[in-house]
């Protein structure tokens, strides 16, 4: 019998193992032991501040406040909800100490990304409420002109040598699945056409 498309089979199944192994690999070692994956500790360097853990109940407000130095300058923001649950909700209120707003926010996933343009040098006042049902701990993380990084540039950065690897694994996991596929049609096609033979 004519065994090729199980041959074909094998090797997609070789493939989705090798991309598991790369992307096991890829996964940073050095992340702090804990319940909860922190963005920031993924992407080492990438971020310019992260700040400590705040913890907030519900209707209560934390204020955080970041300061740009620099003219013309665009500033991504982020906000990671700790061991999200259902129903955890933030709203962050941006304004800077004129009272001119950047924005109003509401967070109700375990991470928000947004990104402001700030004209002149200023600090940013950020008025985080809890709008949820429960308690919720938080970390904010802020980059300026991110745009320009230099992280993606080099290749010894730690964002680098984790998401070149994954996009790897990505890409063989698929493709491994599509062999995986074509190698059972053309199995059930030899069965087939063994059948019509007899």
């Amino acid at each position: 019998m004519n065994n090729r498309g199980t041959m074909i089979a094998f090797v997609g199944f070789g493939m989705v193992l090798v991309s598991l192994v790369i992307a096991i690999s890829a996964t940073p070692s050095n992340i702090p032991e804990s319940d909860t994956l922190l963005i920031s500790s993924l992407f080492d360097g990438l971020f310019d501040d992260v700040s400590e853990s705040f913890q907030t109940v519900p209707g209560n407000v934390i204020y955080a406040s970041y300061s740009t130095y620099i003219s013309d300058v665009s500033l991504l923001w982020g906000i990671q909800i700790i061991d999200y649950q259902n129903g955890d909700k933030l709203l962050i209120n941006i304004s800077n100490i004129f009272g001119d707003s950047y924005g109003k926010f509401v967070q109700s996933d375990s991470v928000i990304f947004e990104r402001i343009f700030v004209e002149h040098s200023d600090t940013l006042n950020f008025e985080i409420e809890n709008i949820g049902s429960q308690d919720v701990d938080f970390v904010i993380m802020f980059t300026e002109d991110p745009e320009n990084f230099d992280i993606f540039l080099n290749s010894d950065s730690s964002a680098m040598q984790m998401v070149v690897p994954l996009m790897v694994s990505g890409f063989m996991l698929i493709l491994g699945i599509i062999i995986i596929i074509i190698g059972i049609i053309i199995t059930i096609f030899d069965l087939k056409n063994k059948l019509n033979e007899k």
